[in-house]
């Protein structure tokens, strides 16, 4: 059977990456995992204790498309709590996961051949989930001086249809001030450029808060999940929110192809809300974690990077001691037993030579990780 051109997309790296860690352990090998985005630990225990009680009096069928009313109007009240924001729990989308919100953002707000604004780097499936619906990703070469993050001009010298941003972005957890936030979104409205906004790792920030793109127009689309925060990943739902006059539009493209979200895991995440007290010791993990490497990494030679103002990722130049990021990962995964992820998953153009740390695991885990990178850089560079 032939197969369409729209679906001849890139790897995800990092998954590669886990295999071949999986691989490693499988052959008894202890391996540190500093490669993928996800929380070392589990949903909170109030929402798995919740859940577990609920399943064996809910049959769990099919819900609304747009999603428990319930879990709308939590979310609507989050953005109270977050921001001292009044958003009405009708503009309220959720989604499986923030993939799902993806695809259905891009495929209500663009046409085929349209170009799409995405900083480089930056996450992978953008580009992919783009390219499958037959749209043009357009990578920002963005620079370590702007914290890696878009320009006003980036959107007038490319000639955008829309523009997706994230803060704090994956790989490098920089965020945007207000300010440099509000100017992206006049450019994007003066050059009649929609604005989707990225906001899944908001919650965790080490100094300042994040800004939400809300807090400055409700004309954008805003993407968020409770995979990071709420350190659920593997249940797979998140949201959107819209513009009023938006709603009906994604709820039926959301109909026709994922029918609602996984019930189960809406339930789950409508108790995870509730457990502040457990997410916030999370939080104090992931600042100990980025103190360490901050600390560590420099004294393994590794001293290029843009401090890291939110998420739990650092990416770190290593054009000093290579220009081939697939191998150095591959090297230090043989050699001391870390995974790590080259930055070509990040950056097409310049990847080869960065590489991208996540410290979302244990202390001990962070402690032993940084440990084993001083010795493979002192026995491969600095002997």
């Amino acid at each position: 059977m032939k197969k369409s051109k729209r679906s001849n997309v890139d790897p995800f790296i990092v998954m590669d990456v886990m295999e071949a860690a999986r691989k490693a352990e499988s052959s008894g090998k202890n391996i540190i995992h500093m490669e993928v985005g996800q929380p070392g630990t589990a949903a909170p225990k109030l929402a798995k204790d919740f859940i577990s009680k609920e399943i064996s009096k809910n049959n769990l069928g099919y819900t609304v498309t747009l999603g428990l009313p319930s879990l709308r109007d939590r979310i609507s009240k989050l953005y109270g709590e977050w921001y001292n924001l009044d958003i009405s729990s009708d503009r309220i989308v959720i989604t499986t996961g923030s993939s799902g919100a993806f695809i259905l953002s891009f495929a209500t707000l663009f046409n085929a051949g349209d170009r799409v604004g995405i900083a480089s780097p930056g996450y992978p499936s953008y580009r992919q989930i783009l390219k499958s619906q037959d749209l043009l990703p357009i990578d920002i070469q963005t620079k370590i001086e702007n914290k890696f993050q878009p320009v006003p001009d980036d959107i007038r010298n490319n000639n955008l249809h829309g523009i997706l941003v994230a803060s704090p972005a994956n790989p490098t957890g920089s965020m945007i001030d207000k300010k440099s936030l509000t100017n992206l979104i006049s450019s994007a409205k003066e050059n009649n450029a929609n604005f989707i906004s990225d906001e899944i790792y908001h919650g965790i920030q080490y100094e300042n808060k994040p800004t939400s793109a809300l807090e400055i127009t409700n004309d954008c689309y805003v993407i968020n999940s409770f995979s990071k925060y709420f350190s659920m990943t593997g249940w797979r739902i998140g949201w959107m929110v819209v513009p009023e006059d938006h709603v009906r539009q994604v709820e039926r493209l959301a109909q026709n192809l994922f029918i609602c979200p996984p019930h189960v895991s809406q339930l789950t995440a409508l108790a995870s809300m509730d457990a502040k007290e457990e997410l916030e010791q999370n939080i104090n993990v992931y600042k100990k974690n980025r103190e360490i490497l901050l600390e560590e990494l420099p004294k393994a030679g590794l001293k290029t990077f843009s401090p890291p103002d939110g998420a739990f990722y650092i990416y770190v130049d290593i054009s000093e001691f290579s220009n081939d990021s697939l191998k150095f990962c591959k090297d230090v995964l043989e050699q001391a037993g870390v995974a790590i992820t080259p930055g070509l998953d990040f950056d097409q153009k310049r990847g080869n030579s960065t590489i991208r740390f996540s410290y979302a695991r244990s202390t001990e885990d962070i402690l032993e990780g940084a440990r084993r990178i001083k010795k493979f850089m002192k026995i491969n560079f600095m002997s």
